[in-house]
């Protein structure tokens, strides 16, 4: 079946976008607005883009042409925090992706603590095992005719906390104790399931 993006509604794109494009990372981004209030929300379009020097991205949707807080924040103040979301976190995750009025606070809504950061303004989940500061270097707007387009927005990370309890020698991150979940389709959400390894080829000297 073939099916044309330029002749199909929106809805039906994101619900075959999403439910093909499993499972992905998600972002839960912290902002701060220029008057001092704090914001909190999910995004599954979310990633790393690169690690010299380290960066990630994650796009915005513009719903009716409406930006988010989210989006209105990391605009005004240039800067974000990336808080990664676990199994424990879920249900203050899915709390804190409400929409809310701009003047609310989605750290007290969803039950969480919110803490300061080190280089950049926005605080931090405190619950979370897991936070990149980051400064904005870049956005992109894609434009559409069916309902407002997204924002892409990429940030360098200028600073990482890590709690030791997901930390393992070496750097590496202990997944068994980090427990990370991802978005699916729709309302459903996935845990880490069967670990399997297979090495890259290489090409013998």
């Amino acid at each position: 079946m073939q099916i044309d993006p330029a002749h199909t509604s929106q809805k039906d794109i994101y619900k075959i976008l999403t439910g093909s494009v499993i499972p992905r990372p998600i972002g839960w981004i912290s902002t701060i607005s220029e008057d001092g209030i704090p914001n909190l929300a999910p995004f599954s379009f979310f990633n790393a883009v690169g690690e010299d020097p380290p960066h990630v991205m994650f796009s915005t949707v513009r719903s009716g042409n409406i930006n988010k807080d989210t989006l209105n924040n990391v605009l005004a103040t240039k800067q974000f925090v990336v808080n990664m979301a676990t199994e424990e976190l879920v249900e203050a995750m899915n709390n804190s992706s409400i929409n809310l009025p701009p003047d609310s606070n989605e750290f007290e809504y969803a039950g969480l603590t919110a803490i300061p950061s080190v280089l950049v303004k926005a605080p931090r989940v405190a619950e979370s095992p897991i936070h990149f500061e980051c400064e904005l270097v870049h956005h992109y707007s894609l434009e559409s005719h069916k309902d407002g387009g997204a924002t892409i927005m990429i940030g360098r990370i200028v600073m990482f906390h890590v709690d030791e309890s997901v930390l393992l020698d070496d750097f590496k991150i202990n997944r068994e104790t980090y427990k990370p979940i991802a978005r699916l389709e729709g309302s459903n959400y996935a845990k880490i399931g069967e670990v399997f390894s297979i090495k890259r080829p290489f090409i013998k000297p």
